[in-house]
């Protein structure tokens, strides 16, 4: 795995030292050698390396990294450049399209969002190749939520774009007052139609951050 080497690794470092990680550390290591596992060892911490805590302002919560070949990159709902843009961001492109005006890139690349403050984490950060799920209950989960409980010690304005049932159950950490809850059902095409259309999140968010004083987050992506 690669090194946190920004302002992540003063709340996280005493993760390292506990049982759990040294497990999942173990696990995770056994699993690069003897499998195919996504994302690129070296981009597991992607989201910590481009949005250091001190910057972070929205988050976006996914569960699994992508499990296809060349697709995950160590950011929640992004694939590389050249890749086919996986259907939930469709959607959330149509969204973004009617709630803001943006047109609809021809690329699922969202480091821009990254480098702006938005935290794009997974809740699990590894994943065996074309086998969903397959790192879950390993420990990532409790790993992540220290990044959470992290990110609630920042008394700062900070919006959470929780999108689905899982992300939503996170609901109960989150407790800091200058904090917004934004919910909508999950943007895939399972539910997107459910009440993720129309949630208008993005104005929202870019809302309460002006309204406190915070740079917007230019959510356009552009084309490559």
């Amino acid at each position: 795995m690669g090194m946190i080497a920004n302002d992540w690794l003063v709340p996280l470092e005493t993760e390292f030292r506990k049982p759990y990680y040294r497990e999942l550390y173990n696990f995770v290591k056994d699993e690069y050698s003897r499998k195919v596992v996504y994302p690129p060892s070296d981009e597991i911490f992607s989201a910590l390396h481009l949005t250091p805590l001190s910057e972070v302002k929205v988050v976006i919560l996914g569960q699994d990294p992508y499990h296809n070949e060349g697709q995950a990159h160590g950011l929640s709902f992004s694939v590389r450049p050249g890749q086919e843009i996986p259907p939930s961001l469709v959607n959330i492109y149509q969204e973004l399209h009617d709630d803001l005006g943006c047109y609809i890139p021809n690329n699922g690349f969202l480091e821009s969002w990254a480098r702006q403050g938005v935290l794009l984490l997974n809740t699990v950060l590894t994943v065996r190749a074309h086998s969903a799920n397959s790192h879950q209950g390993r420990g990532w989960e409790q790993f992540t939520d220290a990044i959470i409980e992290a990110v609630e010690q920042q008394d700062r304005p900070v919006v959470y774009l929780l999108w689905g049932k899982p992300a939503q159950s996170k609901i109960p950490m989150i407790t800091n007052p200058e904090h917004l809850v934004l919910k909508a059902p999950h943007p895939s095409p399972l539910s997107a139609y459910r009440g993720f259309f129309g949630c208008r999140h993005f104005s929202q968010a870019n809302d309460f951050l002006e309204k406190n004083g915070v740079k917007p987050v230019d959510w356009q992506i552009e084309n490559i």
